[in-house]
């Protein structure tokens, strides 16, 4: 062998075609392509073996920035060799050397040649470095830049001198060999401004800070991390500030890591420090990011009854348009890589910054990833490469995996959104357990929440259904044998439509393949759908079904088909849907049941909501899976100084624990909004207030939330009618999230008064194996807080604690310990308990449900208003408890639980009061009463209902009014106990008997004038100051006469 190479090269020496002697120079270095720079410039390629495509080759060459002139072949024995000519070009060594060698890492399968490999030549960079350019531009076209691919390069290519600095700035930013960082990172960033500010037009400018921004809005970057052998990673990932990009966002993320590989490309996005949501195998290659920002951003409502916000991510598989099985999954686990390389590890109690990795933010350690559409697979592996990394979380950090909670099998998401479709119906007077109802559906009963949906009661007539492959009807279906027929199905593994037993379908129903050219609908069927077409298109019968006369359309699918009728389907932002999209207004369904994300837009669950049509949200119907998820991680978590085995088994034995949790969380937060609705007018005055506080806040925005501005409002007002459904669920979740923020800014979480809300949230196995750990859980805080709002916020309704700062100016934080203290002295969780265990049906529920808030509000009210409230509740809050829970019992004895509720109106005040008078509550509460009924004033002491559409400075008035009014009301009371002799409020009556008859003439005058507005309110307030200042005290009306 050396001796031909010998021969080959002496021969070479001997020739005068100089471009021999390149081809041994090739295969000396073991190289692949030579340039040479004379007259013109040549290029010799060498394949050791085999014959390369020469379209190939000329494409690459393209791609450097090089057009071929002439090509002819070389003789030679050490492989194929080609010589190449192009045409004149101004390149110099230095470029031409750094092409040649981005041609041996595209050979070598490290790089890949496309547009943005002219820049090589161009601006005089390295492949790595038109690598990481192409990285930067490929996220700013997700990130909604506007400019195509091709615009974007050729502004780089005529831009050498920024790109070199752009690449300056990102090596004085992140390379952990630059030293004196921040004078590096200074003078990068004078360089880079003034070259953006040179940008001669508008787009080029847009490209030039987008770029830059790019670089200054990365936080932290995985590029000069080296594998094993000492080479750069095969994929970069970089996690970004995404407020400081320049592309314009409605919805912004807190943070994002955006992964980049030869096979894939992701994004994970964050709306907070500690989020969590799911991983999905994305087939929108153009528009991933926003997609996955849509689910971030419903992921943020959906999760605020739990620990973390939301994320979402999302990722494409690059590289082949039919990946298999294991391409997919290859691709999910370096995206996973991607992720973990850029955040932090907790070792021993601390946390610690990955090593090579210069990062720009704090401590950031919380990451958590959940199965999503095509990764349902894939948790097991995210967590072995999470422990493989000795990742502080383990297997928690991918939930649901085979040491965790299986979401199919316990059929959680579709248990939670279950219980709103139950409320919905109890409702409207039908129980789903016990009267037969007919649905439509998507999905098919393979599908986690499609199938487990369909089998939540025996009573379900499901009389059409799709999904991605057939379409399914039966117009008249057999209750039992067609519900034995789906639980079969369930069990099947990939089971479909076409599986379903045709013997159990009834006369006029079948299957049909999406493929169809055209089906023809039996009458039968016809009459089901409610349509009179014979013959019809696949996507015309799916939009029949959509739109079908059922009780319940059951989403438990992927895709958004339904739109507002004045939303484009561009507006849905689901191409793949677009064929079968239908408009709210077409619906005829009563109820809907939003098993599966972005089945409507916002705008249509608004719109069918005002129809007449019962629906909730996505965020609000399928929330349980995210809160079993949580739950799970935060398990682990408390449990990880066990070993595995006992670990798993504590795991599993809380399972039905952890999911009655979860679907009573569902229930409250379901049956707060149906309370929100059943005031809905009357309230709509503190909703406005409370959608402008949100927005105040930053919590969301009233166009990305459809929610009505104040014309439509105040249209609202004088036509009687309050927020819809839809809008009140985003007002319940939202303040959630505000009231999250508020509280973890305060000290009131850490108060002794919610001590056991952390014991509370696991179940007693955990706390009773890990009690040290419980306590000291790394969430523990946020557990804690999480747990107040949730229940604060369902219990009292959105919009009661800014009500509250408005008119007594006290913060969220007070205002929760008050409820603290009020719930507990009244025992209001057990008149809760009571009325929902009762016989009362689901109206008179909501009745006494409703004043059960109404008594909260008003006691927190005067609980608030006492003078010094709050810094007794920061010091002791038991104190006040201790001391009112006592005569409050005495006061509320023997009661049922409507009686309690209204003898509870002003029970604090009463208590207060026989202590402070040194006599019994019952005493106090007699004298209450008979004054109240001597001066007429019964009902008005128990709260005054504002006229629906009042103003929001009418009701302001009311209230403070009405405070004042019950706060001189007290006063009579306190000095009637003075005299503890019986009958002293008659005997005081009798000796003001004209001041008295002057006050209840006023009262009946008042009464029949209509309701008690605010100015009636005050005339009723002037007259009882009057009376109290003009009448003799109760002590000198019981002095005997002389």
């Amino acid at each position: 062998m050396a001796s031909t190479s010998t021969a080959t090269k002496s021969e070479f020496a001997d020739s005068a075609d100089p471009a021999l002697g390149l081809v041994a120079e090739l295969a000396a270095a073991g190289q692949r392509l030579v340039f040479r720079q004379g007259d013109e410039l040549t290029g010799v390629v060498l394949w050791p073996s085999g014959e390369p495509s020469l379209s190939d080759l000329c494409e690459n060459f393209e791609s450097l920035g090089l057009r071929v002139s002439t090509h002819r072949p070389l003789p030679t024995v050490l492989g194929s060799a080609h010589h190449f000519t192009f045409e004149p070009c101004a390149f110099d060594g230095g470029a031409l050397e750094k092409m040649a060698s981005a041609f041996e890492a595209v050979v070598a399968g490290r790089t890949r040649m496309d547009n943005f490999s002219s820049l090589i030549g161009r601006a005089d960079i390295t492949w790595r470095d038109a690598e990481l350019l192409r990285a930067a531009c490929r996220f700013l076209a997700q990130a909604r830049i506007g400019l195509s691919e091709g615009y974007i390069v050729g502004v780089l290519q005529a831009k050498p001198l920024f790109v070199r600095a752009a690449l300056g700035l990102f090596t004085a930013r992140f390379d952990p060999a630059v030293p004196k960082r921040s004078v590096a990172v200074a003078a990068a960033i004078t360089l880079i401004d003034e070259l953006v500010d040179s940008a001669d037009t508008l787009d080029e400018d847009r490209v030039l800070r987008g770029v830059r921004s790019f670089l200054q809005a990365t936080l932290r970057t995985n590029w000069y991390l080296r594998d094993g052998a000492g080479n750069p990673l095969s994929y970069a990932s970089f996690k970004i500030d995404s407020q400081v990009l320049s592309t314009p966002q409605k919805t912004v993320p807190f943070r994002e890591i955006y992964v980049s590989a030869p096979n894939v490309e992701g994004v994970h996005l964050r709306s907070s420090s500690v989020a969590r949501g799911g991983l999905r195998w994305s087939d929108r290659f153009e528009d991933f990011r926003t997609e996955a920002l849509s689910l971030m951003k419903t992921q943020s409502v959906k999760n605020s009854p739990i620990v973390p916000t939301g994320a979402k991510g999302a990722f494409v598989v690059r590289g082949t348009s039919t990946p298999t099985p294991d391409q997919v999954q290859e691709s999910y686990s370096t995206f996973i890589r991607g992720l973990l390389d850029v955040v932090d590890n907790i070792v021993d109690g601390s946390p610690v910054h990955p090593a090579e990795v210069i990062a720009y933010d704090g401590e950031d350690s919380y990451l958590v990833v959940a199965a999503d559409k095509g990764t349902a697979r894939f948790s097991d592996v995210a967590n072995g490469i999470a422990i493989e990394r000795g990742f502080w979380l383990g297997d928690a950090f991918a939930s649901g995996g085979s040491a965790g909670y299986d979401h199919k099998a316990m059929g959680i998401t579709a248990r939670g959104a279950w219980v709103a479709v139950r409320r919905h119906f109890a409702e409207r007077g039908v129980d789903v357990d016990t009267d037969p109802f007919t649905v439509a559906g998507i999905g098919d009963m393979s599908g986690d929440v499609f199938g487990n949906g369909m089998l939540l009661s025996h009573k379900i007539r499901l009389v059409a259904a799709f999904d991605h492959r057939h379409i399914f009807i039966d117009p008249n279906p057999d209750l039992e044998a067609t519900f034995s027929e789906r639980a079969r199905l369930f069990t099947v593994p990939r089971s479909s439509w076409d599986d379903f037993d045709r013997t159990v379908i009834s006369s006029g129903g079948g299957v049909w393949p999406r493929s169809a050219k055209s089906i023809s609908l039996p009458r039968e069927a016809r009459d089901a759908l409610g349509i009179t077409e014979e013959k019809l298109t696949p996507q015309e019968l799916i939009r029949a079904i959509l739109c079908a006369p059922v009780d319940l359309l059951w989403n438990g699918g992927v895709g958004t088909y339904v739109k507002a009728s004045g939303e484009s389907n561009v507006d849905a932002a689901d191409p793949s849907n677009d064929g079968v999209r239908v408009s709210a207004d077409e619906l005829r369904a009563g109820v809907v049941g939003e098993g599966g994300n972005l089945g409507f837009t916002q705008r249509a669950r608004i719109e069918y909501s005002a129809g007449g049509g019962r629906i909730n949200a996505d965020f609000i119907d399928n929330a349980a899976g995210v809160a079993t998820s949580d739950r799970e991680v935060n398990i682990k978590i408390a449990l990880a100084g066990l070993d595995s085995g006992s670990r798993n088994a504590l795991l599993a034995s809380a399972q039905d624990e952890v999911a009655a949790s979860v679907l009573k969380a569902s229930e409250d937060q379901t049956l707060a909004i149906s309370l929100a609705e059943h005031r809905a007018p009357a309230l709509l005055d503190q909703h406005e207030r409370l959608i402008e506080n949100l927005i105040a806040a930053g919590a969301m925005k009233r166009v990305e939330e459809s929610l009505p501005d104040a014309k439509s409002l105040a249209v609202r007002a004088r036509a009687g009618q309050g927020l819809l459904r839809p809008e009140l669920a985003v007002l319940v979740a939202q303040s959630k999230n505000v009231l999250t923020a508020e509280l973890g800014a305060s000290e009131a979480p850490d108060n002794k008064i919610f001590a056991d809300r952390l014991t509370q949230y696991f179940p007693p196995s955990v706390v009773e194996a890990a009690p040290e750990a419980v306590q000291a859980h790394r969430l523990g805080r946020d557990i804690i807080i999480t747990s107040v709002v949730d229940e604060l916020v369902n219990r009292v309704g959105p919009g009661v604690l800014f009500r509250l700062e408005e008119h007594l100016g006290v913060r969220s934080p007070e205002a929760s310990l008050a409820y603290a203290v009020v719930s507990e002295v009244l025992g209001t969780e057990g008149l809760r308990r009571d009325i929902l265990n009762s016989d009362l049906d689901a109206a008179e529920q909501l009745q006494a449900l409703d004043r059960l808030q109404q008594l909260l509000e008003s006691e927190m009210s005067w609980v608030l208003r006492r003078p010094g409230a709050a810094g007794r509740f920061a010091v002791n809050p038991r104190a006040d408890i201790d001391r009112w829970s006592g005569p409050v019992r005495e006061l509320t004895a023997g009661l049922n639980s409507s009686e309690r509720i209204e003898v509870s109106f002003g029970a604090l005040a009463l208590a207060d009061l026989a202590l402070q008078e040194n006599t019994s509550v019952q005493a106090a509460a007699t004298v209450y009463r008979e004054l109240a009924a001597e001066l007429d004033l019964g009902d008005v002491l128990g709260g005054v209902d504002v006229a629906v559409g009042a103003s929001h400075w009418e009701v302001m008035g009311s209230a403070a009014v009405h405070a004042r009014l019950t706060t001189r009301f007290a006063d009579l009371v306190s000095g009637a106990l003075d005299d503890d002799r019986d009958g002293v409020v008659q005997r005081w009556s009798s000796a003001n008997l004209d001041a008295v008859h002057r006050f209840t003439t006023l009262m009946s005058s008042v009464r029949r004038s209509g309701s008690l507005d605010t100015a009636r309110l005050c005339t009723v307030d002037a007259e009882l100051e009057l009376l109290i200042r003009g009448t003799s005290s109760f002590l000198s009306a019981a002095l005997p006469s002389e």
